[in-house]
């Protein structure tokens, strides 16, 4: 993952896969960016191979943090991962557009990704209830990866 501003405009650019392994830092990134008072987020996915329901869940964190007055578009979305956004609801919650009028960091830099463990298992619930926040459908899509993570070691 690469991270940079464009003003007030925060860009995220996903290279490769965006997964439970990036996501703890993505989380983090966006609400550090969030307390400095940034309401708009990019993520353009042109490199993006695919995005797991972690990933998603986490973008969907974002994009229902930044309501009401802020705002995250995703762009360059290939097909398959324009699918699964419609096919989850996503477009409905953020922006799905092919390119946007919101200028392009002059420079990006990449984002540590981190160690994802000590927060691993709260972060892929989260993710997740918020897919399922984001649209009923996927209540029962998610279901039992919810009520696996949310007993196990209870």
């Amino acid at each position: 993952m690469q991270v940079g501003l464009a003003g007030n405009v925060v860009w995220v650019r996903v290279d490769g896969r965006g997964t439970f392994q990036n996501s703890a830092g993505l989380k983090e990134f966006a609400a550090e960016m969030t307390r400095r008072g940034h309401r708009a987020f990019v993520v353009d996915l042109a490199t993006c191979e695919l995005m797991d329901s972690t990933f998603l869940g986490t973008l969907t964190g974002v994009a229902l943090g930044l309501r009401p007055d802020g705002k995250l578009t995703v762009v360059h979305a290939n097909a398959r991962n324009r699918g699964v956004l419609s096919n989850l609801g996503l477009d409905r919650i953020f922006a799905v557009e092919d390119a946007t009028s919101a200028p392009e960091p002059a420079t990006m830099k990449s984002a540590e990704p981190g160690d994802p463990r000590p927060a691993q298992r709260e972060t892929i619930v989260e993710a997740h209830e918020n897919l399922v926040a984001a649209s009923p459908e996927n209540a029962v899509r998610f279901k039992d990866v919810l009520e696996f993570l949310q007993h196990k070691d209870a």
